[in-house]
C-alpha cells in the first residue's frame, strides 16, 4: 500500500510541475502582442477558411485553458482570453484547436480512433478503479473464490481502455500542434519571436497529455501486479 501512495504522489507531483509550468508559459506568451493585430477568434476563422472548412463555428467558452474542438457539433471552443486576445499564446491555442478541425475534415485516423473510444471510456473510467479495488477486497474476504478476481480483471480491462485512450490522444495532440505551427509559419501569421513563443507554449501543453498517459500506464501496471500477484 505504501508503494501505491508513493506512485500517486510521484504522478501528482510531476503533473503539478508540468501544469504549473504550462500556466507560466501561457502567461509569458500572453504578453507578446501579435504584429498582425488579429484575435484568437480571427486567427481560428482564417485557418479554417484557408483549409476550405466552412461548416465549423468558432465560439467563446467560459474558463481558462478550456479550449477544445467538439467534433459532434463542429465547433472550435476558445476560452474567453484566447478568443479575444491578440498575442502569441492565443495564436497558438486557436490554431491548435483548428488543427483538430482539420484532422476531422481529413478523417485523420488517430482522431477517428479516439472519437470511437470516447463513449466507452467516458462510461468505464468512472468505476474501473473501484472495480479493481472491490475485486481485491472480495478476493481477500472470499478466500480466492474467484468472483473477486473476475471483477478485478474486468476493472483492469476497463482501466486498460482508458490507458489506450490516453496514448491514442498523444499523436492526435502532437499532430494538431504540428498543423497549427506549420500554418502559422507558412502563412506568415506570426513573427519569428511569436512563432518561438507559440512552439514553446504548445510543447508544454502536449506534455500535460504525455504525463497523463504515463500516469495512466503506471496505475494500470500497479493494479495489474496487485490483481495478478494475488493469485500466486
Amino acid at each position: 500500500m505504501i508503494g501505491f501512495y508513493i506512485l500517486i504522489g510521484a504522478i501528482s507531483l510531476v503533473s503539478w510541475l508540468v501544469s504549473n509550468t504550462l500556466k507560466k508559459k501561457f502567461k509569458k506568451y500572453s504578453e507578446i502582442e501579435l504584429r498582425n493585430g488579429l484575435t484568437g477568434a480571427q486567427i481560428a476563422e482564417k485557418m479554417l477558411a484557408d483549409h476550405g472548412i466552412y461548416d465549423v463555428k468558432v465560439i467563446s467558452t467560459p474558463g481558462r485553458l478550456t479550449d477544445h474542438y467538439n467534433p459532434t457539433d463542429k465547433t472550435v471552443n476558445l476560452s474567453e482570453a484566447v478568443y479575444n486576445q491578440r498575442n502569441a499564446a492565443a495564436a497558438a491555442v486557436s490554431a491548435h484547436e483548428c488543427g483538430h478541425a482539420v484532422q476531422h475534415a481529413k478523417a485523420y485516423e488517430w482522431l477517428t480512433m479516439r472519437s470511437k473510444l470516447v463513449p466507452i471510456v467516458s462510461l468505464t473510467s468512472n468505476f474501473s478503479q473501484w472495480m479493481v479495488i472491490g475485486g481485491l477486497i472480495l478476493g481477500a474476504a472470499g478466500g480466492q473464490s474467484g468472483i473477486g478476481f473476475i471483477i478485478a480483471v474486468a476493472g483492469l480491462v476497463f482501466m486498460a481502455l482508458g490507458t489506450v485512450f490516453s496514448f491514442i490522444t498523444l499523436p492526435v495532440e502532437y499532430d494538431a500542434s504540428n498543423r497549427a505551427l506549420a500554418w502559422l509559419e507558412n502563412k506568415n501569421m506570426v513573427s519569428r519571436e511569436e512563432l518561438a513563443g507559440s512552439k514553446d507554449a504548445l510543447k508544454w501543453a502536449a506534455r500535460t497529455y504525455l504525463v497523463a498517459a504515463l500516469g495512466s500506464l503506471a496505475m494500470l501496471l500497479y493494479y495489474a501486479l496487485q490483481v495478478l500477484g494475488s493469485r500466486d
